[in-house]
């Protein structure tokens, strides 16, 4: 196995590398890792704007919405309000 030696990574960068490996159980070096290799898996041929289409399709089973964006706009607003309501 290689070993690789990251030189320059922003403390940030690190620190929420760190956090993140511990919501996974991992160790810092286990997370990133795992996304090294994720990384550099190549894309599969199957993965194309159409089986993207599909997949949205499936996913909403033949009920999209008509206008996404403001419904995601609205439902993110409700969720602010009530936030805010249960802080006060």
């Amino acid at each position: 196995m290689a070993v690789l030696t990251i030189r320059n990574l922003p403390d940030e960068v690190r620190d929420r590398l760190r956090l993140r490996a511990a919501r996974a159980g991992k160790s810092m070096e286990a997370e990133v890792r795992e996304i090294l290799i994720q990384a550099s898996v190549e894309p599969s041929e199957n993965l194309t704007g159409r089986s993207l289409q599909d997949w949205v399709d499936e996913l909403y089973g033949g009920q999209r919405p008509a206008d996404a964006v403001s419904d995601l706009i609205e439902g993110r607003r409700r969720e602010a309000k009530r936030d805010q309501d249960g802080a006060s």
